[in-house]
């Protein structure tokens, strides 16, 4: 009987010590910490990459057609762009610059709005010279190469079509100041980027909100580009505006039984 004992106590001693050498909690105390420890490594993981790599998001309005369109879901590279504390307005900008041309996210100088999240076209960078005639876009004397622009023909004498020579006769609603700004950096009749600012247009020209209506956008205000869609659903452009949670589930859930409005061959393009 005694030898029974003595040998389920060795082997309750060896099963402890196998579990001790395999890095095994063996305690109670041991367990929580390997716990505590494990979501640790997820939550970083986490905050390394929404912070630091890459975000997703939500295209909720027709100002980037025919390039973006209503509905399509990006992946936004910040490497190198910009870092940020996920949840937080806290970020610092990096070492990366837009170029010409170039698909941005960024925040828009509108602090009455809360500074939302915008994506549009980098057309002017520092010390650039911008002239827009009848919708055409000089940039520093030189035509530019737009394939991807959306135009009205009907719309090429509006003001917004002939910048900033036209500027004054723009509604500057969202950021009253900017009619001033254009004046102040306007020679002759180009307007002239400032150091550490950007130019912004969507390539749907005669229906976008950009820099033509509220200004430069700061370097500290940029937080990436696109690289690729990984989801397009066609669905209206309330859904997928910010709060509407309900909505949008609602276009998930029915994407799963009506799989023809999800855009199949958009999926996975890359910019």
């Amino acid at each position: 009987m005694k030898a029974d004992v003595d040998e389920a106590l060795a082997a309750d001693k060896q099963r402890e010590d196998e579990k001790q050498n395999a890095g095994e909690p063996t305690t109670t105390k041991d367990k929580v910490w390997h716990e505590v420890v494990s979501w640790f490594w997820v939550i970083l993981i986490f905050v390394i990459i929404e912070g630091v790599l890459v975000q997703a998001r939500v295209i909720p309005s027709g100002s980037m057609e025919p390039t973006v369109l209503i509905g399509d879901h990006l992946i936004v590279s910040r490497f190198g762009f910009d870092a940020g504390l996920p949840f937080t307005s806290w970020h610092i900008p990096l070492w990366r610059t837009p170029r010409r041309q170039q698909i941005i996210v960024f925040r828009a100088p509108l602090a009455d709005q809360g500074y939302p999240d915008f994506i549009k076209r980098c057309i002017g960078v520092p010390g650039d010279h911008i002239k827009i005639t009848d919708g055409v876009v000089y940039v520093n004397g030189i035509k530019l190469d737009e394939p991807y622009t959306r135009h009205n023909d009907l719309a090429r004498e509006m003001p917004s079509e002939n910048f900033p020579i036209d500027s004054a006769e723009l509604p500057f609603n969202d950021r009253p100041e900017w009619k001033e700004e254009i004046v102040k950096n306007t020679v002759n009749g180009e307007l002239v980027v400032p150091p550490g600012q950007y130019f912004m247009m969507g390539d749907n020209r005669d229906n976008s909100n950009d820099s033509r209506y509220w200004g430069f956008v700061p370097r500290e205000n940029i937080i990436g580009t696109p690289v690729l869609i990984y989801m397009s659903i066609d669905a209206p452009e309330d859904v997928w505006n910010p709060g509407h949670f309900g909505e949008r589930f609602g276009t998930y859930f029915q994407a799963i039984f009506h799989p023809g409005e999800i855009r199949w061959r958009r999926l996975f393009h890359l910019f």
